[in-house]
């Protein structure tokens, strides 16, 4: 894609008023960061709060009686027994149990919203169409734009605007007016901190974007601090730590798989790749996502392969930074299961220099989410 067919979200003029450094991302000329940089917009996020544009991504309602039970046929997830104003994480598996790709799901009084990456949501919106569009009404939602605010202050930013969100916890969502906008927000994110997402119709963002920046607390952030503080906060990225090749078992996400719909469970299965996955949630899978930290200094980049003491090869890194939280390397890797054991020493070839790293848990900084 060339220059000059990059698309542009509505606060692209924004962006380019505040000084930010524009970058190609999944199809859109995004913000990579501002003026302060990566590391000053990444702390600002941790002690106090970021404002994120991801208008990028991808809306969708479906619409319908049946659009819950349709939904399951598609992601191993418990979407029926979701009550109004809850929120949950979720991802489109294939035949072979591989992540087409991850989302979150919102059940509202009259439709379910559905979030979905960047770089997927054509695929997805056809995905969604084709295989559930004669069961509920998909309708993707282009005229809305989304804000992220992250960091523990976000919530005194928000509710100057409007008290009310402050009965919100993590993973649940309402209707708002913020700054004279009808918005739809909710208590999540992607940073490890306290936040919110909102939904705010496209020719309405940029005067609710302004009118949050006005506020002592907030300040810009753009995709580099976002990819770093997910990182921290032992969160995947689609395309990097989780794929199509990468089952949710791999990927240690069978949190996010509720007992209901495994084997046994009252509505088990029924969606793509569903006996691949409930085989390696009785057996264990054969690799598995897991934190690694480095001893020395020296940052680890995605695609470092990883070996043992003795060269043997064990597996790769799918993200890696010099974490300004913990001040160390840090990295998400996909290991031999019998060797992502906890504590365990394995070696990172970075520029055919090993490397030593332990596997941590995750996440590396703690997650400071508001559950009321």
């Amino acid at each position: 894609m060339s220059a000059t067919e990059m698309l542009k979200t509505p606060l692209y003029g924004l962006h380019l008023e505040l000084g930010a450094k524009i970058t190609p991302f999944a199809g859109y000329d995004m913000p990579v960061n501002y003026p302060g940089g990566i590391i000053a917009e990444h702390r600002h996020c941790r002690e106090s709060a970021a404002l994120f544009d991801v208008s990028h991504m991808g809306q969708v309602r479906l619409v319908g009686s049946d659009a819950a039970k349709a939904l399951e046929s598609l992601v191993p997830v418990d979407v029926v027994d979701l009550e109004p104003g809850r929120q949950r994480y979720g991802f489109f598996t294939n035949s072979a149990g591989g992540i087409l790709d991850d989302l979150m799901i919102t059940r509202r009084e009259n439709d379910l919203l559905l979030v979905v990456n960047a770089a997927c949501k054509v695929a997805d919106i056809r995905h969604l169409v084709t295989h559930i569009g004669h069961r509920c009404n998909v309708q993707p939602l282009p005229e809305r734009a989304l804000l992220a605010l992250q960091g523990p202050k976000a919530v005194a930013a928000l509710a100057a605007l409007n008290p009310g969100v402050r009965n919100l916890t993590f993973m649940t969502g309402a209707a708002f007016e913020l700054n004279g906008s009808d918005c739809f927000v909710t208590r999540s994110g992607y940073t490890g901190e306290d936040g919110f997402e909102i939904s705010v119709a496209a020719e309405q963002a940029e005067a609710l974007a302004r009118a949050l920046l006005a506020r002592p607390e907030v300040k810009p952030a753009g995709l580099g601090a976002r990819d770093t503080l997910r990182l921290e906060a032992g969160l995947c990225l689609y395309g990097h730590d989780i794929n199509e090749t990468t089952t949710p078992v791999e990927a240690a996400l069978t949190w996010a798989i509720q007992k209901v719909r495994r084997a046994g469970g009252a509505r088990a299965g029924g969606y793509p790749g569903a006996s691949v996955i409930d085989g390696q949630l009785a057996t264990g899978p054969v690799t598995k996502r897991v934190g690694l930290l480095g001893l020395e200094r020296v940052p680890v980049r995605e695609g470092a392969k990883i070996t043992d003491s003795h060269g043997r090869a064990l597996g790769h890194v799918t993200s890696g930074t010099l974490s300004p939280t913990v001040n160390h390397p840090i990295a998400m890797a996909y290991l031999a299961a019998n060797h992502a054991l906890l504590s365990h020493e394995v070696y990172a070839d970075v520029r055919g220099k090993k490397q030593p790293m332990r596997v941590s848990t995750l996440p590396f900084a703690p997650h400071r989410y508001f559950r009321g």
